[in-house]
């Protein structure tokens, strides 16, 4: 059963250039239990979407279709109903903890302040609970590092702090947005295999362009592309044998695959390309990829993708 059920999700921003439809037509399902990595280049309505489910994007945003949470719609709830599943049961493990921290108060005051929030324990309570969380996130000396302002922690670090204030009220369904997102090698490395030890036994969207990372910790991939979902299937399968052209080159364009970047940039969100989005860049578009929108081809073992090559 889906944990997850997102149904032809639309979400649209007014600007001044006209209307960035950031988020077209995505269906997507998270099980239980079950890790999805939303994989893409910058700017492609990756964090859209993951704001869409939260539902933290800012009033002006137009955001259509349904969001299925254990079998209730969150675009239908209340901004009230929202707040008490958001943090308790829907958590975001957000990008940049440089900006996302209050550099004012100590980190352990920070998580401490969520499981108040969220569990209703008292000051003392929730502070020793905030220095566990910083344990479970293998941050050394976790007592004296609650007591420690952001700006005194590494960049590493201070992700470790947003992995266990994301986690620190325990919740069913996880996102997190670009955990890896500028860090060294080894750090990375380090943030991979805790972000698989502490999601484990847990549903979670892990929204990131590093597709190395995605396939350490999670059991699917959905790629995408200008809005649109182009491929999803295992992770294994991604990675393995991927079908559609984008990612193909989104995985020769990896370090490990000899880092041969995809030719041309991504297009623009509010004059798309008529047909598949991604044909002006495809080497091998053919005269109907340019005219004709392709759907989502269902291929075998759960793989699905939106090209006509293989259709």
């Amino acid at each position: 059963m889906a944990m997850l059920d997102i149904i032809d999700l639309k979400a649209h921003f007014s600007s001044p250039d006209g209307l960035v439809k950031a988020v077209n037509s995505v269906d997507l399902q998270i099980k239980d239990n079950e890790r999805l990595g939303l994989i893409g280049e910058t700017g492609c309505g990756k964090t859209v979407l993951g704001m869409s489910i939260i539902r933290l994007l800012p009033s002006s945003a137009g955001v259509e279709g349904q969001i299925i949470y254990n079998g209730q719609d969150l675009l239908h709830l209340t901004e009230e109903e929202m707040r008490q599943l958001r943090g308790r049961e829907i958590a975001m493990i957000l990008q940049n903890p440089t900006t996302s921290l209050n550099p004012v108060l100590k980190v352990g005051d920070q998580i401490a302040e969520v499981i108040s929030l969220h569990k209703g324990l008292g000051k003392k309570e929730a502070k020793a609970r905030a220095v566990q969380m910083l344990e479970a996130a293998m941050i050394p000396e976790a007592e004296r590092r609650a007591d420690q302002y952001p700006h005194e922690l590494s960049g590493g670090m201070k992700e470790r702090v947003m992995i266990a204030m994301g986690l620190a009220s325990h919740p069913s369904f996880v996102i997190a947005d670009e955990p890896t997102k500028g860090l060294d090698a080894r750090t990375k490395a380090e943030i991979v295999n805790l972000i698989r030890d502490m999601t484990s036994g847990r549903s979670m969207l892990m929204i990131t362009h590093d597709l190395a990372a995605a396939g350490e910790i999670c059991d699917r991939i959905a790629v995408m592309y200008a809005g649109e979902i182009l491929e999803e299937a295992s992770a294994e399968t991604i990675l393995n044998d991927p079908q559609h052209p984008y990612t193909q080159g989104f995985i020769r364009s990896l370090p490990s695959r000899g880092l041969h970047p995809i030719s041309g940039s991504s297009p623009s969100l509010i004059d798309p390309p008529s047909g598949c989005r991604f044909h002006p860049r495809c080497p091998y578009a053919m005269e109907v990829c340019k005219s004709e929108h392709p759907q989502m081809m269902r291929l075998e073992n759960g793989h699905s993708s939106r090209c006509f090559l293989c259709g």
